[in-house]
């Protein structure tokens, strides 16, 4: 149990759902192909290392921070109470070895630049970034579009759909986790972080999410004229009144509960646009 929490497991289901998805709805030309090529060796390869490299991720953010978590979330506090440091530094260098052991003999020599990018990233965002204002968010972002995008470097057909969509990942990943700052604002504080809400306050900060969800809406709104009227009607019936909702909200979000309501409200709107690929 508490090994699942500390890899995030739940997290790591939504990552595996979202790359199927690619495969299944992006990079085949039509459903009943993909259901067949989900089932490539490359594929799962694919999936398997993204999740090493997100659970070695999630393990070495929380091996940074203990003291920090412990003021922000001190229910998720694993490392060093229920896990050894010296385990927890283990299975993070496991997994990443795994990851690009695996990547650099099935996979195409992009993807394993991708997936040894992406181990270095995490681990200077775990130690440096993620104390930097938006330095870190924009980190997590790139990170999160590129779990979709690879998919499209290793089955390069409709890169154009599967680049797409990762750039939504991007815009939804860094609203959030700006937001996710809001939260954690007491905790960061403590120990010397330089946040947005940090270095510029909560009333900035929030200027900042509303200039990225404005450039994600313009986006949101142009697929309109790119992709079919069944699909633009779901982004409209479904998903901008979300977004619209959860902007709402967030101009009058004043307190660790509410911001951690926004932040659960992204990962609806995300996974919703998962759900969305079945209509594309």
């Amino acid at each position: 149990m508490y090994f699942l929490k500390l890899i995030r497991g739940l997290n790591l289901l939504i990552l595996l759902f979202t790359q199927y998805m690619v495969r299944l709805c992006l990079t085949e030309e039509g459903i009943s192909k993909g259901i067949v090529h989900i089932q490539d060796l490359d594929m799962g390869i694919l999936a398997l290392a993204t999740i090493l490299i997100a659970a070695a991720g999630y393990i070495i953010n929380d091996y940074y921070d203990i003291k920090i978590d412990t003021i922000n979330k001190p229910q998720r506090v694993i490392v060093g109470k229920y896990v050894s440091r010296r385990w927890a530094m283990l299975l993070n260098v496991l997994f990443n070895a795994i990851a690009l052991a695996i990547s650099g003999w099935f996979l195409k020599p992009i993807v394993f630049a991708i997936n040894f990018g992406s181990i270095f990233l995490l681990w200077l965002y775990s130690n440096q970034l993620k104390r930097l204002p938006l330095v870190g968010n924009m980190a997590i972002a790139i990170l999160s579009a590129m779990s979709v995008a690879v998919v499209a470097f290793q089955f390069p057909q409709n890169t154009y759909l599967v680049f797409v969509f990762a750039v939504f990942a991007f815009f939804i990943t860094v609203i959030r986790e700006i937001i996710k700052d809001l939260e954690d604002v007491r905790g960061d504080a403590s120990f010397g972080c330089k946040t947005l809400p940090i270095v510029w306050g909560v009333r900035r900060t929030k200027a900042v999410i509303y200039v990225f969800f404005g450039i994600f809406m313009v986006i949101l709104l142009s697929t309109y004229l790119t992709f079919p009227t069944r699909f633009a009607f779901y982004l409209y019936l479904v998903e901008l009144p979300i977004l619209g909702y959860l902007i709402h909200k967030l101009r009058k979000a004043d307190t660790k509960k509410t911001f951690h309501a926004l932040s659960q409200l992204c990962k609806i709107i995300m996974l919703l646009g998962v759900l969305s690929m079945f209509l594309v």
